[in-house]
């Protein structure tokens, strides 16, 4: 994303009309805007349609910035704002509660010998990544969204708390409590279960990949998330990372962990379609 000093400057021009500043400014922030969508909704496709429709509500707004925060801020109050609302999505409709979920990891079996792995060479930790991702992420449906909007923005993008409390959308200490509640929720399951956050914990992705991908929950050739998209090829980070910090905070770490998730260029596509039928005269919505 482009240093805050020449975005202010470029939102500037686009509300005063400038085509060239509105395709800049969106390019900006689409990146921030799926990256929070995805993580609130979960599957790839969910997340581009509600990016695509947050991007037209930030470009039909422009006109309504004050200023009065950073940018970057007011662009993710625009995005909490719809996906607190919009339809639940699809991997919404079918989450468990972290109690439904315990039961199922009770009642499998989950073997700890090493025979039991997945195995070694890329596609294997491509299917290990696989896991992670889509488990960890699928976690954060276990949240309301509220406790789960509470925790990607201020621990998972880590916006600092005053901030995060402004794109909620709710007072410092409400805010506060509710990201609390969030972590425990997590950190709760995660050090029981994971084997990532508690090395002592059962389960691991290397182990999980193989039954997932004969239930047909993993489709090796149409991955969602090992070959997502990512805004710098430095943004993944391995498993290890997540055991940096004392165990109050791994289950931090282990979202933090996540690639960098770039907007699919369908995104931004959908909003430049819009400017060239549409004109400067869109900022007038």
């Amino acid at each position: 994303m482009q240093a805050e000093e020449p975005l202010e400057e470029l939102v500037r021009r686009a509300a005063e009309g400038s085509r060239e500043a509105l395709d800049a400014v969106v390019r900006a922030v689409q990146d921030d805007i799926y990256g929070l969508a995805l993580r609130m909704l979960w599957h790839p496709h969910d997340a581009a349609d509600a990016a695509q429709e947050i991007l037209i509500k930030i470009v039909t707004h422009l006109g309504s910035f004050r200023g009065e925060s950073r940018f970057r801020t007011w662009c993710f109050r625009v995005a909490s704002n719809h996906l607190v609302g919009v339809r639940a999505s699809r991997a919404e409709r079918r989450a468990p509660s972290f109690e439904e979920l315990s039961e199922r990891f009770a009642s499998a079996a989950v073997p700890l010998e090493p025979a039991a792995d997945a195995g070694e060479g890329p596609e294997a930790r491509l299917l290990e990544q696989e896991v992670k991702l889509s488990c960890t992420l699928g976690l954060l449906l276990c949240l309301d969204r509220p406790h789960r909007l509470a925790f990607i923005v201020g621990d998972v993008l880590g916006l600092p708390g005053d901030e995060a409390a402004e794109v909620v959308g709710v007072a410092g200490p409400a805010y506060r409590k509710r990201l609390s509640r969030a972590r425990e929720r997590l950190r709760g399951f995660l050090s029981e279960h994971c084997g990532i956050v508690d090395p002592d914990a059962p389960c691991r992705c290397s182990r999980r990949a193989g039954p997932a991908v004969a239930s047909g929950q993993i489709v090796p050739t149409r991955l969602l998330f090992a070959r997502h998209p990512e805004r710098s090829p430095d943004a993944r980070a391995l498993f290890a990372k997540a055991r940096e910090l004392e165990e109050l905070h791994a289950t931090v770490q282990l979202y933090r962990s996540h690639p960098d998730y770039g907007a699919p260029e369908s995104v931004a596509r959908a909003v430049r379609e819009l400017l060239a039928l549409r004109g400067p005269s869109v900022l007038a919505d």
